[in-house]
């Protein structure tokens, strides 16, 4: 079975810090926006990973523009808007938008085609939207929070446009909340769903078992291995 993950990791304020939490490349090629930070995968015209932050004091007054567009620091050339058009399928944010709302900056950033990946519309609109969400509950309670996200392909995954954009079958999120060290992670399939969230909570260490990712390499391994291993509760 061929597989493979994107994964998003949020980062903010302290670019140094994110930078060392930044997952394992795999199959991508590293790319650093002010903002966030993505591994990009030219064969699925997309990120294997992206890396942010989110916490207490990331949210900002900005509006959402919905400039969607190519990726400039994509030397490969990212994804266009003409392969989603007609696709039956959303640009979907890896990285969302309302986590990059600090300033201006930062949610132009968020539309680079390269943070995109084709969603079904009631996952994206649904399941995947209220776990976004969720996670931004939890940063106004647990302060400073790392999320990496993704998508996972398995044999058979279809394609979108000219430039051939795949689409994931499922898509996962693995959160590290600093203070309170405590690790949760998602699989979501790529279609609706009215479930609760639980349903699909697993270890981060299933995620990585399942995507061949290092999510939070430099971690002392002991707390890595103790963390990445829990199935917690926020």
């Amino acid at each position: 079975m061929k597989q493979y993950c994107i994964s998003l990791l949020i980062l903010f304020v302290l670019p140094i810090v994110g930078q060392n939490l930044e997952p394992s490349t795999y199959l991508g090629t590293k790319v650093e926006h002010q903002y966030y930070t993505i591994s990009y995968v030219e064969e699925y015209e997309q990120p294997e990973w992206t890396f942010h932050t989110v916490c207490k004091k990331c949210y900002g007054p900005a509006e959402r523009k919905n400039n969607f567009r190519e990726d400039p620091l994509i030397k490969t050339i990212s994804a266009q808007l003409s392969d989603y058009k007609g696709s039956g399928y959303d640009r979907g944010h890896l990285v969302p938008a309302a986590d990059m709302n600090r300033n201006n900056t930062a949610m132009s950033e968020s539309f680079f085609l390269s943070n995109m990946s084709p969603q079904n519309p009631s996952f994206n609109r649904g399941i995947w939207r209220k776990l976004e969400t969720q996670i931004r509950e939890w940063s106004l309670q647990y302060d400073t929070m790392y999320v990496v996200t993704g998508p996972i392909f398995e044999r058979g995954y279809s394609t979108i446009g000219y430039n051939s954009v795949a689409v994931p079958q499922f898509y996962f999120k693995a959160i590290y909340a600093v203070k309170a060290q405590k690790m949760i992670g998602f699989i979501l399939p790529n279609e609706g769903s009215k479930s609760d969230l639980s349903k699909y909570q697993v270890s981060v260490d299933f995620i990585e078992q399942r995507t061949k990712i290092d999510l939070f390499p430099s971690l002392d391994d002991t707390v890595e291995q103790k963390l990445e291993a829990s199935l917690v509760k926020f």
